[in-house]
């Protein structure tokens, strides 16, 4: 393989989240309000709107969780009690950066754990409909977000107008399409991009909009489009090739993903919603009710709290043709139910409807499973 051109020249490449801490804090000192959000449901054209930024609150390290097992159940997912036991010891930067944080209701652990931390910071949760074809969800949705909005307003002592709200959809539009197009190019064979330079793109976009990013996200795929000409790759031809599905990804938990690079093999596409799964789809423009266009639009995110999540096997099949797979693997995090459950039909629509072999792996933050991690991954990819 040759040297690669790096996608960012900055100091961050092992540490995407630094690099996003940093445009969060710039435009903290530049006079812009900090919301703190924890998913990919959170309509951040509100933010952008009023001339906020959102910053990432979810956490992936084992450290905390000692903490947070003081006061929360040790059988609880382990990203709701790193994020709380980071605030419990003010330790997450994020969250220390921070006007005001916007929650919602896709997981029972989480929605309560909000309640603990509203000494902390002014909060607003937003209730999710949970069955998005149901009769009424999207007009639901839509009351919800017109409740964020008011509180924005309220909190802020600001007016987030229709005109601000379409061009924070159209800069929302045209930074997802590139996000889109980045993660296309897991499509090459041989690789050409990496699966860090993807959770670094997307960690990128989640705290970055407007002009600049728009023009440093044609800047990648150019990058990017000139590995494939000059025959620059990330991965030998005859690498197995991978695509992880399930929960969130980051920090600790990227041992999994870590593992997959040990055996040889290349990760062509993250479906999760630190990956792709929050840049697909686009906000209806000029619709006249901006806000019912946002609603309609991340209702069709397929998370697992969804139900029926039919939008979840409809992205598995477009990801297995455009990436070809040899290997699924459904990253789980324990006690996360939703994505546990739903794994069963996951995994017979991976192998006997998309014909692709499949492996869950139920995890958490800490060490102890590696050696038995790297068994299983190995063996999976020998059978592929």
């Amino acid at each position: 393989m040759s040297q690669l051109t790096p996608l960012f020249t900055d100091d961050f490449a092992d540490f995407p989240l630094k690099r996003a801490l940093g445009q969060v804090a710039k435009r903290r000192d530049q006079g812009a309000k900090v919301v703190g959000a924890y998913c990919s449901y959170a309509p951040v054209e509100l933010i952008w709107a009023m001339g906020g930024v959102p910053a990432i609150l979810c956490a992936f390290s084992n450290v905390p969780i000692a903490k947070a097992e003081e006061t929360l159940p040790a059988n609880l997912c382990p990203l709701i009690k790193s994020s709380f036991g980071f605030i419990e010891l003010k330790t997450c930067p994020f969250f220390e950066l921070t006007d005001a944080v916007v929650g919602e209701t896709t997981c029972d652990g989480k929605k309560k754990m909000f309640e603990l931390i509203t000494k902390h910071r002014p909060l607003y949760v937003m209730d999710l409909p949970q069955c998005p074809t149901n009769e009424g969800a999207v007009e639901y949705w839509k009351h919800s977000i017109n409740g964020f909005k008011k509180f924005l307003e309220s909190e802020f002592d600001t007016t987030i107008t229709n005109e601000a709200l379409e061009e924070s959809i159209q800069a929302s539009n045209a930074k997802n399409s590139l996000v889109v197009e980045i993660f296309a190019f897991g499509a090459a064979k041989p690789s050409v991009i990496t699966w860090q330079e993807m959770y670094e793109v997307a960690t990128y976009a989640m705290v970055s909009s407007g002009s600049e990013t728009i023009a440093k996200l044609q800047e990648i795929v150019k990058t990017l489009s000139e590995r494939q000409e000059k025959g620059v790759f990330t991965s030998k031809e005859s690498a197995k090739r991978v695509l992880i599905t399930g929960c969130p990804i980051g920090g600790d938990v990227l041992k999994v993903l870590k593992l997959v690079d040990e055996e040889g093999a290349t990760i062509v596409g993250l479906d999760s919603c630190t990956g792709l799964k929050a840049y697909v789809g686009k906000i209806e423009e000029g619709s006249g009710d901006p806000l019912l266009a946002i609603a309609k639009r991340y209702l069709e995110i397929p998370c697992a709290c969804m139900t029926p999540n039919t939008g979840r096997t409809e992205t598995l099949e477009r990801l297995v043709a455009q990436l070809k797979p040899d290997l699924v693997i459904d990253l789980v995090l324990q006690s996360c139910h939703t994505y546990n459950v739903e794994a069963v039909k996951v995994e017979s629509y991976v192998r006997n409807d998309l014909g692709v072999n499949y492996l869950k792996v139920v995890t958490d933050f800490s060490a102890q499973d590696h050696g038995q991690l790297k068994t299983r991954i190995g063996a999976a990819l020998e059978m592929c």
